[in-house]
Order: C-alpha cells, then sequence, then structure tokens
C-alpha cells in the first residue's frame, strides 16, 4: 500500500503503549494513534505532564481512549511495576520505547541502580520493559516493538569495553552511545524473535532533527519561548517538527505491510516522509548486538530470551 500519514489505516481495538508519551516524539505518536482510534497508554515518569498531554489529546481528539501510566526508565523497580502491569494487559498491539534523556548531564551520572544515566533511561529501562511486557505481545497476534534510534547512532563509535562511559564519558557520547544501544537492541530483538517462531516483529525508527522551534505549539506540552523559535527557525532548511519526526514512529507501529529487522526515518535523512531508512553498520552488527545484549541482561539482572 502507499503510505499516508494524514490517512492512517484504522487502529480501532489496537493497544498501544507509548512510553515518554507526555512531549516530543512521544505526544505526537500517542495523538496520531489515538486520532486513528487505538487505546493508548502514556507510559510517563512525570503524572502532572502525562495529564496535561492526556488533555491536550482529547481537545484534539474527543473520544479518545487514554491511560496514564506511571514509567521512570531510570529507576528498574519502575519499570517492573510498569512490566507487571503491561503483562497483564488482555491484548498489547504495540510497546514503543521512546522515552529518554535528549540533553544529557556534562558530568557522568549513576542511578541508584547504578547505571550511568543515560543509558538507563535511553536503553536499560527499555530493554527490561520489553522483557517484562513479552507475554502480552506474545498472546496478541501481529504485535509489535518499535525502539527509538537517531542519526547520533552514525557519529560516534561504539566502546563496547565501555558501554557505561566510566571511563570516558562525555555528555554527547552518552547519548549517542546510548542510542546505538537501543537500535541495536531493536533490531537483534527482531532476530531473536524470529528464531524462537515468535510472531512478534521489532522495528527502529528515527525521527530525523525535529527540533520544538518547528513543531506545533501545544499548552502544557511544547512551548517554545520567541527566541527558541526565530534560532530554530534558522535550521529550516535541514530541520523539521516533532509531529512530522513522529511519522516515522507511527508507520513502524501501523503500517500493515512493513517487515520486521526494518529502519523508519525521514527520506532526507534530517527532515522529510516517513521511509525505509539505511541503519549506522554498528547497529547491524550481530556481534556487538551479543555482547550489547549480555551487558543489558546482567545491567538490569533480566533474562531475556
Amino acid at each position: 500500500m502507499t503510505w499516508d500519514p494524514a490517512r492512517l489505516p484504522s487502529q480501532q481495538g489496537r493497544v498501544v503503549a507509548v512510553t515518554g508519551a507526555n512531549a516530543g516524539i512521544g505526544f505526537w505518536t500517542s495523538l496520531a494513534l489515538a486520532d486513528a482510534g487505538a487505546s493508548v497508554l502514556l507510559a510517563c515518569r512525570d503524572l502532572r505532564r502525562a495529564d496535561a498531554a492526556s488533555r491536550a489529546i482529547r481537545a484534539r481528539v474527543p473520544d479518545a481512549d487514554l491511560t496514564v501510566l506511571r514509567l521512570d526508565t531510570a529507576d528498574l523497580s519502575s519499570v517492573r511495576a510498569a512490566g507487571e502491569h503491561l503483562a497483564g494487559l488482555e491484548r498489547l498491539d504495540a510497546l514503543v520505547n521512546n522515552a529518554g534523556v535528549v540533553h544529557p548531564p556534562r558530568r557522568r551520572v549513576e542511578t541508584s541502580d547504578g547505571l550511568e544515566l543515560i543509558a538507563a533511561t535511553n536503553f536499560f529501562g527499555a530493554f527490561a520493559l520489553t522483557a517484562a511486557a513479552l507475554p502480552a505481545l506474545e498472546r496478541t497476534t501481529g504485535s509489535r516493538v518499535v525502539s527509538l534510534g537517531s542519526i547520533a547512532s552514525w557519529l560516534v563509535s561504539l566502546r563496547l569495553d565501555d558501554l557505561q562511559l566510566e571511563r570516558r564519558y562525555t555528555g554527547w557520547r552518552a547519548y549517542a552511545q546510548s542510542k546505538i544501544l537501543l537500535s541495536s537492541f531493536g533490531f537483534d530483538l527482531d532476530r531473536r524473535l524470529r528464531t524462537r517462531g515468535s510472531g512478534i516483529r521489532s522495528f527502529v525508527a528515527h525521527p530525523g532533527y525535529s527540533i520544538s522551534g518547528r513543531t506545533a505549539r501545544v499548552p502544557g506540552v511544547n512551548e517554545p519561548s520567541h527566541g527558541k523559535r526565530f534560532v530554530d527557525s534558522l535550521q529550516s532548511p535541514f530541520s523539521q517538527g516533532k509531529e512530522r519526526g513522529a511519522e516515522s514512529v507511527v508507520r513502524a507501529v501501523a503500517d500493515p505491510d512493513a517487515v520486521g529487522g526494518t529502519f523508519f526515518g525521514p527520506r532526507y535523512l534530517m527532515k522529510g516522509e516517513a521511509h525505509e531508512a539505511w541503519a549506522a553498520p554498528v547497529t547491524i552488527d550481530r556481534g556487538v548486538a551479543q555482547a550489547i545484549w549480555a551487558e543489558a541482561e546482567v545491567a538490569t539482572r533480566t533474562p531475556f530470551l
């Protein structure tokens, strides 16, 4: 079928959990899916902001079926509690691993679980949540897992001997490396599921260069200052709004013809309509994937597949 983001296939009857749904790509993904009829679980750390996002979605989709679920991906106890809730659902058609930190601290910080903060928030939490949610995904025909990649994956070399950057931390490296970890997980998950004969499919999607100053204003969700609008408008030749960036994620969730293991992103890398994209070689390397998976099982104390 020809993919048209303005005319999504009906999502009526489908249940989708979106982490970090209170802002950015997560909000716009949730809005699009709710508008197409899906029941959406907004899995968020800040319940106040999640409520604001719910109100904003219902202002546009009055009959939206929304549920708020507390989830802090940097806290494994929170991840396990949310995962237990998801596992108990009658059905779960898609889990979108979107939650993450975009602006990391200048100095290395550890979570209460002893994990590097950015890796924990952007990857380890998603790994443990997906493992916990597997029972509901398994009993739902055609279910999917979608993990958020980034063009940053192309811009750094992965240090397999220092995945939590105990020796060579910088904020930029922490962010970019966490996106390599999550993307690698997304591709490897699809391979592992196929090997065991599962019907679940896994995808990776990236939003290009999507920035708040080029995104529609939504009270309580996206309220950039005039200065931010001006600065971001100067980047318009190679950027787009987050509502457009979310289209790659929505396609990974809703395109009935999508093949598991596909990487979706903007046609022109930074911007454009959702299209099948080229993944950074490190994210599809099987040897790298095995090392990352092993690290995640140890770090989260979660045997998975």
